[in-house]
């Protein structure tokens, strides 16, 4: 319950002192792709889906797949940019005020990505929130390898504390961790 009021709180005031940067980053998606927001359907708690927001990286007519499936050359000039520094995720904090994500949990996967979702599955992962990053990700784990990603997601799960919280969101922020290897 803490951990809900803190996600709520963080970004709820994340969107309020960053909407100048959203704003910018629209313009500039707009003329870099003509669309600069992405919506995708995810896997969320209890394998329901949700609709992720995402700043989009990539052209429009670009495949529906996980990212490690997508060649390095589909991501635009303004996208790289955006996934090095991570503000592609920016958009997500509506996803967790509103409840459907957390700051920290699992990466929410495609429902095509049925290896991925049979490994969270058989480990409990979908009992909990999908998160903006967590432990997976501080450690450059990404969906490409899913039994691992899966088995850390488990790890995160059952050590998650306050201290954990914020100890990922920290590392997030600084830049541990590469994100999806595209």
């Amino acid at each position: 319950m803490l951990i809900r009021i803190f996600d709520f709180l963080f970004s709820f005031f994340g969107l309020l002192f960053l909407w100048p940067i959203l704003l910018i980053i629209c313009v500039l998606g707009y003329f870099d792709t003509g669309s600069p927001i992405f919506r995708q359907e995810r896997v969320g708690r209890n394998q329901k889906p949700f609709t992720l927001i995402k700043f989009r990286t990539m052209p429009v007519n670009t495949q529906s797949v996980a990212t490690h499936l997508v060649g390095a050359s589909s991501v635009t000039k303004l996208g790289s940019f955006l996934r090095k520094t991570k503000l592609d995720e920016l958009p997500q904090l509506i996803n967790v005020v509103k409840g459907e994500m957390s700051l920290v949990g699992p990466r929410p996967c495609l429902f095509n990505q049925k290896e991925l979702i049979d490994a969270r599955e058989a480990r409990g992962v979908f009992q909990v929130l999908p998160g903006v990053t967590g432990l997976a990700q501080v450690n450059e784990i990404d969906m490409s390898t899913p039994e691992k990603l899966a088995e850390w997601d488990e790890k995160m799960i059952q050590t998650m504390s306050l201290k954990n919280y914020f100890t990922y969101l920290i590392q997030t922020a600084t830049g541990k961790g590469s994100g999806d290897r595209v």
